[in-house]
């Protein structure tokens, strides 16, 4: 049996039809260079997934990947959730361009998460930022997208879909200034209210980890620190995907 460990490290697997199909309508928007391969499907589920599998049956004819039915224990084998409904999709590696001034498009949204220690948080997070309307996510060169399954998953799928971009936080922002667009961090220090901010776009909003935060440079460079208020006395923070979720759909409440 291959160990959660190594399972883990065989980043371009997707489990379930959400991460599949997102996989497929980025290959079809020609935003990712992403490949299926193949698509295995429980045998067992021909039935209950007949309009799924009619569904895969369709795109592989189009895209050219391979579909095979096999028995559970073959699905189970590679497969780090239980959430995948009996079909996984081995898939080609994802080339994520590094952030230039033409990726960045005018008057938008756009999110950096830094310092997040766990690819589920990321995932989750990921899943607001495309939810709320983000325009993309920039990626530190250290990042969770080699666990591109797992974050996949735990986004339901948005992560394949998002523009992603590399880049370190100091050339971002500096890229994103050059472009008018105002740098908002969160943070305590010198901050104010997130539901009293401006936060009309162009924005580009960097959010850190519960543990680590946000570095002292990034926070330095920011145009706005911003923080969340609570309702209850409460010296501890959100987690990253909680955080994020106040974060983003306040920003999209505020440019409506």
């Amino acid at each position: 049996m291959i160990k959660e460990a190594e399972k883990m490290n065989n980043s371009d697997i997707m489990e379930g039809m959400p991460s599949i199909s997102s996989v497929i309508k980025a290959i079809e928007n020609r935003s990712t260079d992403r490949k299926i391969i193949t698509v295995f499907v429980d045998s067992d589920k021909k039935r209950s997934k007949s309009r799924e599998i009619s569904f895969l049956k369709r795109k592989s004819e189009a895209l050219g990947f391979s579909l095979e039915f096999v028995h559970s224990s073959q699905i189970e084998e590679f497969a780090v959730g239980n959430s995948h409904g009996g079909i996984i999709a081995f898939c080609s590696a994802r080339n994520i361009k590094e952030l230039s001034d033409e990726s960045i498009k005018d008057n938008g949204i756009y999110y950096m998460l830094e310092g997040v220690e766990d690819p589920y948080n990321f995932g989750y997070a990921v899943r607001s930022i495309y939810a709320s309307g983000g325009d993309g996510i920039i990626l530190t060169p250290r990042n969770w997208m080699g666990v591109a399954g797992v974050v996949a998953r735990s986004s339901a799928g948005s992560s394949e879909i998002i523009d992603m971009y590399v880049s370190d936080a100091e050339k971002a922002i500096e890229l994103f200034k050059q472009r008018g667009y105002r740098i908002v961090c969160a943070g305590i220090r010198d901050s104010i209210s997130l539901f009293d901010a401006d936060l009309k776009k162009p924005l580009f909003v960097v959010l850190g980890g519960e543990k680590r935060g946000i570095s002292r440079s990034v926070l330095d460079s920011a145009d706005t620190i911003v923080r969340i208020d609570y309702g209850n006395d409460f010296n501890g923070s959100l987690s990253t995907a909680a955080a994020t979720a106040v974060f983003a759909f306040e920003i999209l409440r505020k440019n409506k």
